[in-house]
């Protein structure tokens, strides 16, 4: 009678498990080629960009000064000499501060963005799985959270291009 009690237990688990829908996807590949993504790298690469030309124009003009003042300091008297070098300094100080600051600023809206997109994109496979009756999607990536499926499980690129799809509805 056991053997049949457990024979019907297992038979019930094998069968459950047969009917659960289970599929992967490749974390890295579906927020890397997601075009909302690529869209957030491209702006914050202008602002870099421009964040890096202001950076070399600062430096050029404190180098201009600080050059110019070497050439004068030797005529210059010690005293006098040495106030401006302490102003120099309290300049380049304030300067990398600022510039640090500002560069501090571009990586923590980067970040906020990036952090604000990987949610979107989890609500967005949470609801897929939801809508398409899938009990799991299990997320693939270097550390090995898959280490095998089935080519025929992986719906990396069939949600990639839903949401590229829905990322261009909203941008419209």
């Amino acid at each position: 009678m056991k053997k049949l009690i457990f024979g019907a237990i297992a038979l019930m688990a094998f069968v459950s498990c047969e009917k659960q829908k289970i599929a992967f996807v490749d974390n890295s590949e579906l927020v890397n080629e997601y075009q909302e993504k690529k869209d957030i790298e491209e702006k914050f690469k202008v602002q870099i960009e421009a964040f890096q030309k202001k950076t070399d124009s600062l430096s050029r003009a404190f180098q201009a000064e600080a050059q110019e003042f070497q050439d004068k300091a030797a005529k210059m008297a010690r005293k006098k000499a040495e106030e401006r070098y302490q102003e120099l300094g309290q300049k380049q100080q304030m300067l990398s501060q600022q510039l640090q600051y500002e560069e501090q600023q571009i990586q923590m809206a980067s970040q906020k963005e990036i952090d604000s997109l990987v949610k979107k994109v989890k609500n967005f496979v949470k609801d897929y799985g939801k809508t398409n009756g899938y009990t799991y999607i299990l997320g693939a990536n270097e550390a090995g959270s898959v280490l095998y499926g089935t080519e025929a499980n992986d719906i990396t690129s069939l949600l990639l291009e839903e949401l590229n799809k829905k990322y261009e509805t909203e941008k419209q």
